[in-house]
């Protein structure tokens, strides 16, 4: 993090200001996190703070401290768009371009005309910000919010709820602690989480043991509809709109099936296809396992990105075309598929 950056940024917040903070669109748990730990540490220091997420999210994450205050800008919109314009002071939290937060919120944000602060961890930060904390090397933005109070002295401001909310959006964007980008700094942090007050077992019980039956038909229905290219070392998972509303699909009820897919032995590559009527598009989301960069992939072809590991997309073509896009794109990467893992074995 830039010194320079971290100083303005605390000189700005030495007096009341009027404060909106944004997730991207969709928010997940590490954009809900990061968002709700940044509205309770501005307002115990002084400033008039709302939360705007573009979006409704998922219930899982409803419980988070400060969830309440949450105003939805596609539901809420003059609410929304009176706090924006009143706002001298706008943070975006855990995404890298405007056309995160979709059309109609991204228009109204590229109207204002106050100071931005981006804090987040995905790769090619669009230069939308005045001050732009980025680090794609950070598996988590809630662990860019923790390293941002300790470089602004302000540690000491974390009680159990922000703690709660770091916690939980480091959690949920690690795996579970898994992933490759965790290190011993990222469990120092936590730890120090735990000692401020951030319940992990009752945060685990929170996200992950809060099913529906019907989410869990639909987990069902997904496995069923894998497909695995074995000489390619990929699996992909199929969704379409009647199957969604079949099992009452509610928002956040495909989080971490694309995982499913990525844990089958041998497999380096996953990706989950999801129908969208409303919108008339696919969505997807891309995993993988090494060297293989599904940010890249997803750029390239996908209109979308995100981590080296972790990424999304989108195709406004037919779900079946989209699939046959995919799968006549997977040839032409089979050399890196093959070599993303380089398993050294024991002498």
């Amino acid at each position: 993090m830039n010194k320079k950056d971290i100083d303005a940024v605390k000189q700005l917040l030495s007096s009341p200001q009027n404060i909106v903070v944004i997730p991207h669109r969709n928010p997940d748990g590490d954009a809900m996190g990061a968002s709700l730990a940044m509205y309770h540490y501005l307002e115990a220091i002084g400033h008039r703070v709302t939360v705007v997420a573009p979006n409704d999210y998922p219930d899982f994450l409803k419980w988070l401290p400060g969830s309440k205050c949450v105003r939805k800008f596609d539901m809420q919109n003059r609410q929304s768009k009176e706090a924006i314009d009143l706002a001298n002071l706008i943070f975006l939290m855990d995404f890298n371009a405007l056309h995160r937060v979709g059309s109609d919120m991204e228009q109204t944000l590229s109207q204002y005309i106050g100071t931005y602060v981006m804090i987040d961890h995905h790769q090619q930060p669009e230069d939308v910000a005045t001050y732009l904390f980025s680090d794609p090397a950070i598996p988590a933005t809630c662990q860019m919010v923790y390293q941002l109070l300790d470089a602004m002295d302000e540690l000491d401001r974390i009680g159990p709820e922000i703690a709660t909310c770091l916690y939980t959006g480091i959690m949920t964007d690690t795996g579970s602690f898994r992933f490759p980008s965790t290190t011993s700094g990222t469990h120092a942090i936590i730890a120090d989480l735990i000692d401020r007050g951030a319940d992990n077992a009752a945060i685990h019980q929170q996200v992950y043991d809060t099913q529906t039956y019907e989410r869990l038909q639909l987990l069902g229905c997904a496995l069923k509809n894998m497909v695995l290219v074995d000489t390619l070392k990929t699996a992909y998972v199929t969704l379409t709109q009647q199957e969604l509303d079949e099992y009452n699909y509610q928002k956040g009820d495909t989080e971490g099936i694309v995982n499913y897919a990525l844990s089958l032995r041998g497999i380096i590559f996953a990706a989950i296809f999801i129908e969208d009527a409303e919108q008339q598009l696919v969505k997807i989301s891309f995993r993988s396992k090494g060297s293989f960069s599904v940010n890249t992939f997803a750029r390239n072809h996908f209109n979308g990105g995100g981590h080296d590991n972790a990424a999304g997309g989108k195709s406004i073509l037919p779900l079946d075309t989209t699939v046959s896009k995919f799968l006549n794109l997977l040839p032409s990467y089979k050399d890196a598929l093959l070599h993303s893992l380089k398993l050294k074995r024991p002498s």
